[in-house]
């Protein structure tokens, strides 16, 4: 779950809503268009976040009565919900190899830590099975790996309303006002609308996971829309 905090309003966005956004940017990204794997490219940034489905159905609170978000979750529900996202993209093997490698590289920080550690060996296993089964080279999905993680920082940097610069490989992105500034620009000039679900409910505690839950089944959604656009500078 994406937890914005608007005054004395709470925003909810699922994680799979957060990851359809993505694709329909990436939908507009030039380099993207003549790639031999495409399909599965834009498969893998529309799929990358579906193990978290059962996870915002059900979404729970902290001991403080805060809405857990996906930044905050216990260590042990982000490590459910990545093989289950693998899994369940196998009939697209190199799809789920990208999301397998998206897995490890958010995650990158925690390397070496204990608690992490089968985690790590456990992706690396799915993303290498998941390779071989695609019939293609682990160089191959490292270079088309970047368009799924560039897909997801400009969606979350959206959906947060993230004003701190983001960068990856020769990428930067950076939200202000609904916004979002991609450097260098991947989208050929073009200005693309976007929008995206959210529930909306009181900023409080919650006593419970079903004070929360009940809040949310009282909610209004809303429709939250800004725009994405790229310059041609260089960040560096």
């Amino acid at each position: 779950m994406i937890v914005r905090t608007i005054d004395d309003r709470l925003q909810l966005i699922t994680q799979p809503d957060h990851a359809d956004l993505a694709a329909r940017i990436m939908e507009h990204c030039v380099e993207l268009v003549a790639l031999p794997r495409r399909a599965s490219i834009m498969n893998a940034i529309a799929e990358h976040d579906n193990g978290w489905k059962e996870e915002d159905s059900a979404p729970v609170v902290d001991d403080d009565g805060d809405v857990i978000d996906f930044i905050h979750a216990p260590v042990s529900m982000r490590h459910r919900v990545w093989p289950r996202a693998v899994m369940r993209l196998s009939n697209d093997p190199f799809a789920a190899a990208l999301v397998a490698q998206h897995a490890i590289t958010v995650h990158e920080r925690f390397r070496g830590e204990e608690e992490w550690a089968s985690f790590f060996g456990e992706m690396a296993m799915l993303r290498n099975a998941m390779v071989d089964k695609s019939g293609f080279r682990l160089d191959e999905l490292a270079t088309e790996y970047a368009f799924v993680r560039l897909g997801d920082l400009i969606s979350l940097s959206f959906c947060t309303t993230g004003m701190e610069l983001q960068t990856f490989g020769d990428w930067s992105v950076q939200c202000t006002d609904s916004r979002v500034v991609v450097t260098p620009d991947p989208f050929g000039g073009r200005t693309i609308p976007i929008e995206v679900s959210a529930r909306e409910i009181p900023a409080s505690r919650f006593q419970s996971d079903n004070d929360l839950r009940s809040a949310i089944g009282r909610s209004t959604t809303l429709s939250l829309s800004g725009s994405v656009t790229g310059t041609m500078g260089d960040h560096r």
